[in-house]
């Protein structure tokens, strides 16, 4: 049983249309990410990034698990090595921010679908995403702090979702939060009956991804770099775009569209 599971690919693709579905799908391991995880979804991201028809990424997991962050059994295996591991910890460390930084880079809009416990850098994972929606019985929680390991990586994502003093609740206590705290905190974005979160991601997915591609990127990106700056060169900045934007074939067409009260033909340029 255990090789069958073993022989699984970590994730499974699926795409419906302009939606691409990525299922982190090892159970036993509480979809940890691990090194073999790490790669997959990287591989994954990077192949929708580069793909047309793709449009949205959907983020989810089977079992009651959404991700339980980094594999400790891995990590604890690499202090046997000579440096104690320090090579190693760089290593993942790295390719984990690589990660959460081509979800945020990626060209296509990320949801992360929640319908378990997000923990560590499992909870990086869902902050890092565009929008996430979650069930009434998903959980969250950073609690590196409970064994000695603070969720500093992890930190950087949540910390760009929710303000300084929920932040520092949850990497300080460790405690776990409920769906709808962690909406209040503004760390998902709704908090749906457990039976209707496929639904209800699919109703979302299906909304931008029939939007023009090309807009879309353009609006994912500008907000990325808008936020990290000050006031006036953020307004400086997006008021180029919105130039840059309305001069893209897509904008002329939408513009037309909606004067001539028809539905729009995107080509994405």
């Amino acid at each position: 049983m255990l090789q069958a599971q073993d022989a699984t690919p970590p994730i499974a693709q699926d795409r419906q249309g302009g939606v691409l579905t990525l299922t982190l799908q090892r159970e036993a391991s509480r979809n940890a990410l691990s090194e073999e995880m790490m790669a997959a979804l990287q591989s994954a991201l990077e192949g929708a990034a580069e793909d047309p028809e793709v449009r949205v990424v959907v983020l989810r997991a089977t079992g009651a698990v959404f991700c339980a962050g980094h594999d400790l059994k891995e990590m604890t295996a690499a202090r046997a090595k000579a440096d104690g591991g320090r090579a190693y910890y760089t290593d993942v460390m790295g390719r984990c921010s690589r990660l959460m930084q081509t979800i945020v880079t990626l060209p296509k809009p990320v949801i992360a679908e929640v319908g378990g416990m997000a923990t560590a850098a499992g909870l990086q994972l869902v902050a890092s995403c565009d929008l996430a929606i979650a069930s009434d019985t998903a959980r969250f929680c950073t609690p590196g702090v409970n064994i000695g390991l603070f969720c500093s990586t992890p930190m950087v994502a949540l910390s760009r979702n929710v303000s300084r003093k929920q932040a520092m609740e949850m990497l300080l206590t460790g405690e776990i939060i409920d769906a709808s705290t962690a909406r209040e905190f503004g760390l998902v974005n709704r908090v749906v009956p457990e039976a209707y979160l496929g639904q209800v991601v699919a109703k979302y997915a299906e909304t931008i991804a029939a939007k023009s591609p090309l807009t879309l990127k353009t609006g994912k990106e500008a907000f990325y770099r808008q936020i990290e700056m000050p006031l006036a060169e953020a307004y400086d900045y997006c008021a180029q775009v919105m130039v840059d934007n309305m001069m893209a074939r897509d904008a002329e067409e939408g513009i037309g569209a909606f004067l001539e009260k028809r539905s729009p033909d995107w080509t994405g340029e």
